[in-house]
């Protein structure tokens, strides 16, 4: 059990999942280094379709991701999205075997 602003939950808390690099790829995907040790892929095409995310339609702006406060942001922080649903959203990365 744990407590938090005076609430009791069971079991115990959950680690917060924090995304450590992030690197842009073709067709609005990211490559992206998880607390957890894992890389993963996660494809933002479908987030242009929300006004927040339109900026993101030109390359050049989605091409300068980067880290900040755990996550992955864009446009000097104007735009991020969490950590969360980066990760549940995104799918396991296997490095190719070179040789």
């Amino acid at each position: 059990m744990y407590i938090i602003n005076g609430i009791a939950y069971a079991g115990e808390p959950a680690d917060i999942i924090k995304v450590q690099s992030v690197k842009t790829l073709p067709d609005y995907c990211l490559l992206l280094k998880f607390s957890t040790g894992e890389k993963r892929i996660f494809d933002a095409y479908g987030l242009l379709q929300y006004p927040v995310y339109k900026p993101l339609i030109n390359k050049e702006i989605f091409n300068n991701a980067y880290i900040e406060g755990g996550t992955v942001a864009w446009n000097n922080g104007d735009i991020d999205i969490a950590p969360e649903t980066l990760y549940y959203e995104s799918f396991k990365y296997e490095e190719p075997c070179i040789g």
